[in-house]
């Protein structure tokens, strides 16, 4: 297989509101990071993915863009950015930042244009339709509820947004508009970023007949993903950005990419394909039926899971390359999410689950805190939330028939707020990520779990450090994937292997020893997260929520 050069790299993904404040105003920003490179340097990671950093009204915290090209100025400013990318680079540390491009902002000028002349060749470059007989053009629900059309004030008309009403998508069907985002895309390019996380790409293209759909809800409302996600056509625009963009520069790009058949991975990461790597949601959303309807929630089972997980890693291996993750900022942390037992979401646990996906085949994505072993947060009261997608879950969780308690209990085990509370550096008050007020309420304001003298740091490093610049770096990183079937339910068990080596890998999800025995005998323990194992030849026990690497 012909390798890429962005294989071989380690991600750390940041949050940059929550990161670290360098003046003290309650809000992470780029001078913040610019001080902690060194810590992430001394991580091992090699490149880091900072969300939207962009001008923006921060209705969602950055994802609804007023202006691509400007800094907002709660993260700083351009120079602050340059200063970034250039103190990265002397550590030998790239940078991706958030690519989004099927919405803007409803305060972007292009939006403001659109508004304020129907003339304007800006009028096309969003999603206007005529309602019907006084109501919306048809009962599509926006992925953070409601309808997905807004009326304009003055005029028989809605314009579509797929996800909040300040985020009204993009006309991809009209060329100038995508030209323009090309030409933006290529010029932070040629600053020198290493390429983009891209946000929600498969909903670009719509169905044009913009028909209703029979109600999946109370609301009387369907959801839209149906009619606006991955849709056929879709193909002609990925190629074209791929091609007046990423291909010209050799960027790495990460699509994200839910509703993605695995039938079409080929498409999407194939030699020829329109990413790099994408993400794959289907083992991240094992506790919920549907990602964005939180009180629709499963009583999963670890054999499901792990057939979700291998056949997650089946598809990416048979197509090209995927990007294997834990959390992120649109997940709950994992320990609370996959541990039902409160008494087992422990440090050591937390290093298991990094064991479970960090030497899986792909590039391992680290979301700021997983790598201190952060759990979640539990609110009292809706008000102390941030996330748009959280109000929403609340409101329509009671609207289906749940008490204001179930409704808040949802919100807490799901809320995108649980991986968006500032990051712990220690455990003095707010956690010392600023001596002012943050402005997300911490996990806790004097953390016990932070980033001063953490175990659970210290076997990330570790992990690393095994996967980068060890003898068994080329078959951990481009070696073949094989699952382990013959072991018990609540056992996930996998091999990498290459010309030269095999390392296997078992992780056991459950509060009871379980033995295994592998068709060999055990010549090497690479690696374990709690107390060493015991091994007699090729039996292994495996104690509760442990995992170990063998050799």
């Amino acid at each position: 297989m012909e390798t890429k050069w962005w294989q071989d790299e380690v991600v750390y993904q940041i949050y940059p509101k929550s990161f670290y404040d360098s003046n003290n105003d309650g809000i992470g920003d780029l001078k913040g990071i610019t001080q902690k490179l060194d810590y992430l340097k001394e991580l091992g990671i090699t490149m880091i993915w900072i969300c939207p950093i962009f001008s923006s009204p921060m209705v969602d915290n950055g994802y609804d863009i007023s202006d691509f090209e400007g800094i907002n100025p709660e993260f700083g400013t351009m120079d602050d950015f340059d200063q970034l990318l250039k103190e990265a680079k002397k550590r030998n540390i790239k940078i991706i930042l958030d690519l989004v491009i099927n919405h803007t902002s409803d305060e972007h000028p292009w939006f403001q244009q659109a508004l304020k002349d129907p003339t304007s060749k800006y009028r096309d470059y969003y999603i206007f339709k005529p309602g019907i007989e006084g109501n919306p053009p048809n009962n599509w629900r926006s992925i953070f509820g409601g309808s997905v059309w807004e009326k304009l004030p003055d005029e028989d008309l809605y314009y579509l947004h797929v996800f909040d009403k300040k985020q009204p998508d993009l006309n991809w069907e009209n060329k100038e508009m995508r030209q323009e985002l090309y030409a933006m895309i290529n010029r932070w390019l040629d600053k020198g970023v290493a390429g983009f996380r891209i946000d929600s790409i498969t909903f670009i293209k719509k169905d044009s007949d913009y028909s209703s759909l029979p109600s999946d809800g109370a609301d009387g409302l369907v959801s839209c993903k149906h009619k606006t996600r991955n849709r056929p056509g879709i193909e002609d625009f990925l190629n074209e950005l791929k091609a007046n963009t990423f291909e010209k520069y050799d960027a790495v790009t990460v699509g994200e990419a839910p509703g993605v058949n695995y039938d079409d991975f080929n498409q999407f990461i194939g030699k020829n394909g329109y990413f790099s790597m994408i993400f794959d949601f289907h083992y991240a959303d094992i506790d919920v039926e549907s990602g964005s309807d939180w009180f629709k929630r499963t009583n999963w089972t670890v054999p499901e899971f792990k057939e979700l997980l291998f056949r997650s890693q089946r598809a990416l291996q048979e197509a090209g390359w995927g990007a294997n993750f834990l959390e992120n900022h649109d997940q709950p942390r994992v320990l609370s999410k996959m541990v039902r037992e409160i008494e087992w979401q422990t440090p050591e646990t937390a290093k298991t689950f990094g064991m479970l996906y960090f030497f899986l085949r792909g590039t391992p994505f680290i979301y700021q805190g997983q790598e201190l072993g952060m759990k979640n947060f539990n609110r009292s009261t809706i008000k102390e939330f941030n996330d748009i997608s959280s109000m929403d879950n609340y409101h329509r969780s009671m609207q289906e028939g749940f008490s204001e308690e179930e409704a808040l209990q949802f919100v807490n085990l799901r809320s995108r707020d649980n991986t968006r509370t500032p990051f712990p550096w220690n455990n003095e008050q707010y956690g010392g990520f600023t001596a002012g007020a943050p402005w997300l309420g911490m996990t806790e304001e004097y953390p016990e779990i932070n980033a001063a003298n953490n175990s659970v740091y210290t076997f990330y490093q570790q992990m690393i450090q095994l996967r980068q610049d060890s003898e068994l770096s080329d078959t951990l990183t481009f070696g073949d994937i094989k699952e382990i079937k013959d072991v018990p339910d609540e056992v996930i068990a996998y091999e990498r292997i290459d010309k030269d080596n095999s390392v296997t890998v078992l992780i056991n999800l459950s509060t009871e020893q379980k033995r295994v025995l592998l068709d060999y005998s055990v010549k090497n323990i690479i690696l374990y997260s709690q107390t060493k194992p015991s091994i007699k030849g090729n039996e292994i026990v495996l104690e509760p929520y442990q995992g170990i690497a063998v050799s």
